[in-house]
């Protein structure tokens, strides 16, 4: 005997071998045995064979009509059996009763199952709804199909028009344009920036790269919002009496931090630190202060740049030469043949900017021994030859406090790496760090965070400081009280002298100048008082966006690095060993993994032969050509923990605290702010954020740059107006040290 049964929600038919009372044991037509229950058999038979009939069965419930089904089925409660009849008449065989009830089973928009073998038709209106959402799924089904036909042929359907960016970076994978495009990824074998790429969705991979981070951290755009008139300070500021002058790249708009020097009477140098000071004009809670809030810092990669600040208050604060500016000064007096620091002043006023001097067009005329024997004829000639030795004084000392800290000196001789792009065609330039322009805005940046951050905290301020230790892990740090920076040879480190490009720096000038007008007072007059909760805020959102900016920058320093390959017609690359299997290019600041490259010392040269690169995933293939000679080397010793390394958590480019070149995130030596910082943190200490579009060669202990933020935003070489839009259509008191008042 063979019955027909229900097992784990399907229809099965088997060979009875025994029973046992309401139980029978059954082999299945694959040979299973399987014990079932009396209950869960629905037909008995002879003939067919279990297998013929589920073959039969599976044919008739083909043909059978479920609507002309359904209008025969009683209105009650019927077994499947019952309804065969009707159907298919007196006599209706195994198979055909078997049939219907696979019919039934895989029917439940017209019967629903209400036991083993027992069913009821659905009511009307139910009926209805369903067939009509059925109707439904089939015509989304035909459509996603033509969509994605269309995206195989290269063309965008008018339906995904519009919906380029939404799919790609924050889609919704139930909607049928997804489907769609997935399924069309899916038959060509590319991912989907490339299938919308192909098809025009997006205008190129550079539009594609750019709009990835505008869509995530700029959703309504790079613009800013009306704001009205821009704040400016009184008309009591005081006009300093010094000519001022700035040392950026040629391409720099929001200049920061000027410098003057000052020969007084007995032996003394008065050496001014001129920092820009929008905070002088903006106020907490204001309109200016909620942009910058949400903004936090200004964003750089290579041709563009996203300001943190509106045009119109940048043009205002900015130092631009020709005039007096606002501007928040350290004076530092010292001994001119000691270079010692005798007393510091700092001052809220108007600074005349007599130039702004371009870095580029002038390292190669200010040398160290241009300066030393008076060659040359360049602008504040003798200022610069006066500032020199005082640099060097400072660098000497905190190489000292570094050494103190169990770090070895830092070593001067990093590359930076200069974007310039113009339209399609970039221009990388490399520029030696170390240069005495590099060396006088580093150590005066440096001087001016270290003093002013003694000056917050001697007067019962709270501010943000950066710390770092050693040794140990999280060794870098933002924090609201002030802490040594081992890396830098100093005390305490507040940023204070990008306020035009960083939030945080805004806020501690805001600070500082309470510190300035109210002294001992400063606690109760400042904006941010002790334990403020938008200080903490300030800090943790300020440390996100910065890692999310400068990872954006690093995407596309590397999506230019390949695009100069394909302009240059690079086949074959010259590079430089730096540990293991990964090199990094001499020519631009690429660095990868060589397959199979074996053993080589530090700083061996390789010629490489470049297979195939991808400007949509970034990828490139690479292989050996050829070994050079060893001793060419062209990495600067402390490009890794190797030779000029702080050896355990020292300076270097790998395991190392702070290097000569990341300055602790600050702007290099393109503008007063730390340039002197980490070469390469472990702790994913900031490369120097740079308004030039510099970005460091060293710091490339991985293997890959571009998956290892170094959070530099480095500038551009193009103007102010920006195409990123198109890429989102397309697709007087003294500092702490001499102020008896705090």
């Amino acid at each position: 005997m063979n019955i027909f049964f229900e097992e784990s929600g399907g229809f099965k038919a088997g060979t009875v071998l025994s029973q046992q009372g309401e139980s029978y044991q059954v082999e299945l037509p694959g040979g299973r045995r399987s014990k079932i229950k009396g209950r869960d058999v629905l037909l008995r038979f002879e003939s067919p064979t279990p297998a013929e009939l589920i073959a039969q069965a599976q044919a008739a419930a083909q043909d059978i009509d479920m609507s002309f089904l359904w209008e025969c089925a009683p209105a009650d409660e019927f077994p499947f059996p019952v309804l065969a009849t009707e159907y298919f008449g007196e006599g209706a065989s195994v198979a055909q009763q078997a049939g219907l009830a696979l019919a039934l089973q895989a029917s439940p928009i017209y019967f629903r199952r209400k036991g083993r073998g027992q069913y009821q038709r659905a009511a009307q209106e139910q009926l209805q709804a369903a067939l009509a959402g059925l109707a439904r799924k089939q015509q989304q089904a035909e459509l996603q199909a033509s969509y994605a036909d269309q995206l195989i042929a290269g063309t965008l359907p008018d339906a995904l028009k519009g919906k380029e960016l939404t799919l790609l970076f924050r889609a919704d994978k139930n909607a049928i344009e997804w489907k769609a495009l997935d399924a069309a990824a899916i038959a060509l074998g590319k991912t989907h920036a490339e299938v919308m790429l192909a098809c025009g969705g997006i205008a190129s991979p550079r539009a594609y790269h750019e709009a990835a981070f505008l869509y995530e951290y700029f959703p309504r755009g790079t613009g800013f919002p009306d704001v009205g008139p821009t704040p400016l300070p009184g008309d009591d500021l005081p006009l300093a009496d010094v000519q001022a002058f700035s040392i950026d790249d040629s391409t720099t708009t929001e200049i920061d931090d000027a410098l003057s020097v000052q020969v007084l009477p007995d032996g003394l140098l008065r050496v001014g630190i001129h920092i820009a000071a929008p905070a002088l004009g903006i106020t907490r809670g204001d309109a200016i202060d909620e942009i910058a809030r949400v903004r936090l810092s200004t964003v750089y990669s290579p041709g563009e740049k996203i300001t943190m600040l509106p045009d119109s208050v940048v043009e205002a604060y900015t130092l631009a030469e020709g005039g007096a500016r606002p501007a928040l000064s350290l004076y530092v007096v010292v001994q001119a043949d000691t270079y010692e620091i005798v007393t510091t002043e700092t001052r809220a006023e108007r600074v005349p900017i007599s130039a702004n001097l371009r870095h580029n067009e002038l390292d190669s005329t200010i040398t160290a021994e241009t300066l030393a024997d008076g060659s040359g004829d360049y602008p504040h000639k003798e200022e610069l030859r006066l500032l020199w030795p005082f640099a060097q004084s400072l660098y000497d000392k905190r190489q000292a406090a570094r050494v103190g800290y169990g770090l070895r000196p830092e070593v001067q001789n990093k590359t930076d790496f200069n974007f310039y792009v113009d339209g399609e065609h970039v221009t990388i330039k490399q520029r030696l760090r170390g240069a005495p322009l590099d060396l006088i805005v580093a150590e005066m940046a440096i001087l001016a965070n270290s003093r002013w951050g003694r000056l917050l905290a001697e007067c019962g301020v709270p501010g943000i400081y950066r710390a770092q230790r050693a040794y140990g892990v999280n060794r870098t740090r933002m924090q609201t009280s002030p802490a040594p920076h081992e890396g830098l040879g100093v005390e305490q480190y507040a940023w204070s002298t990008s306020p035009l490009r960083r939030y945080v720096d805004l806020v501690n000038q805001w600070q500082l100048i309470a510190c300035v007008r109210h002294g001992v007072a400063a606690k109760l007059a400042a904006p941010f008082k002790p334990k403020d909760a938008d200080l903490y805020v300030t800090v943790s959102s300020f440390e996100a966006a910065y890692a999310a900016y400068a990872e954006h920058q690093t995407r596309m320093e590397r999506y230019w690095c390949l695009r100069w390959l394909i302009q240059e017609n690079k086949s074959q690359v010259q590079a430089s060993v730096i540990k293991g299997d990964t090199v990094r290019l001499n020519d631009i600041p690429l660095t990868l993994i060589v397959p199979g490259l074996g053993l080589h010392a530090r700083g061996t040269q390789i010629m490489l032969d470049v297979l195939s690169f991808d400007v949509v995933t970034l990828s490139i293939s690479v292989r050996i050509s050829q070994v050079l000679d060893a001793s060419q080397t062209v990495l600067g010793d402390d490009d890794d923990e190797g030779e000029g390394g702080s050896g355990d958590g020292g300076e270097g480019g790998g395991e190392g605290g702070e290097g000569n070149d990341a300055a602790d995130g600050a702007e290099g030596a393109d503008s007063v702010d730390d340039p002197a910082g980490s070469a390469g943190d472990a702790d994913a200490e900031s490369e120097p954020e740079r308004d030039d579009g510099s970005r460091g060669a060293a710091s490339d202990d991985s293997a890959n740059t571009a998956q290892a933020p170094q959070s530099a935003p480095s500038g551009n070489g193009a103007s102010d107006a920006s195409p990123l839009a198109a890429a989102l259509m397309a697709a007087g008191a003294r500092d702490a040290s001499a102020n008896p008042a705090c």
